[in-house]
């Protein structure tokens, strides 16, 4: 593992933190990172291009933990996140599923798994999470463009969203999250918007256009909230290369990164994470590195 500490760091171009990870396929190692979730005790796990799902301390240190799905030849995950309990929720993409894991790998659990556009039905899953009451969001990026509820026990509750453009449909759903106001915050990548609901699906409000300005967005993959006494909203652009940092109403408050393979830099960013000290770890894609930032 390379891993880099640098000082000087602050506002939103200063420079990271800590910057980790190198190409290969031993354990702690990285080939195209494309997810991230930090459980209990800042344990981040990192899945790849590789379809490995690896954890490794807020350091980046590898804890001797790496697993993949029973199987990956169709494609490999693409979203990662943690329950209250600290299991792992994969989203087995290719394979229209959910599964959950111990924090050590074990398969305990999986949701889906049957395609097609009919309730309870998955197409082609790209993030998944679970709130505090064990109910699951998962949302789709395939023919379906929308958003499941599961309950605890894994039933089908309600679905919503469809493709398009217009308030409550999606181009291409990239991930979610839930805010400390118990709303879900979606990047609706390919419409270069987020979208809030509440948990049971009702409109809130969006904000993003596309464009490279301030409070504007190109391709937010990813979105993580911190939860200190005032929370933010951070969303990872691919196709500006950088995180931006707003209020949980929208307004934009800054941003980091810019194009490039130097510390600091970006090449097509996927997702991003905020432990729980409030940094946020950014997964530098087509670098093969994680870079930490106090922003």
């Amino acid at each position: 593992m390379i891993c880099l500490m640098l000082t000087g760091c602050g506002g939103g171009a200063g420079a990271p933190e800590l910057v980790w990870g190198k190409r290969g396929v031993q354990d702690g190692e990285l080939v195209k990172p494309r997810a991230i979730a930090i459980g209990p005790g800042d344990r981040l796990y990192l899945v790849d291009m590789t379809a490995r799902i690896q954890a490794f301390d807020r350091n980046g240190r590898h804890l001797g933990v790496t697993w993949k799905p029973p199987k990956f030849s169709n494609g490999r995950p693409s979203g990662l996140g943690v329950d209250k309990a600290g299991n792992v929720i994969v989203s087995d993409s290719h394979y229209n599923c959910v599964r959950v894991y111990s924090p050590d790998g074990v398969l305990l659990r999986t949701i889906g798994g049957s395609a097609g556009t009919e309730p309870s039905q998955l197409s082609y899953v790209s993030d998944a999470l679970c709130d505090d009451a064990g109910n699951f969001y998962i949302s789709e990026f395939g023919e379906n463009q929308r958003i499941s509820k599961f309950d605890s026990a894994g039933t089908f509750v309600k679905c919503w969203g469809s493709p398009g453009s217009e308030i409550g449909q999606f181009a291409r759903i990239r991930a979610m999250t839930l805010g400390p106001d118990g709303n879900l915050y979606v990047a609706d990548s390919c419409n270069h918007r987020i979208q809030v609901f509440t948990h049971e699906g009702e409109f809130v409000r969006t904000f993003g256009t596309a464009g490279k300005e301030p409070g504007q967005l190109s391709y937010p993959f990813d979105v993580a909230c911190s939860t200190g006494r005032t929370p933010y909203l951070y969303v990872v652009e691919s196709g500006n290369a950088r995180v931006q940092k707003f209020t949980l109403e929208g307004e934009s408050l800054g941003v980091w990164g810019s194009n490039g393979r130097a510390p600091g830099q970006l090449a097509t960013p996927w997702a991003l994470a905020v432990d729980s000290r409030g940094r946020v770890h950014v997964v530098d894609t087509m670098n093969d590195r994680v870079q930490r930032i106090d922003f």
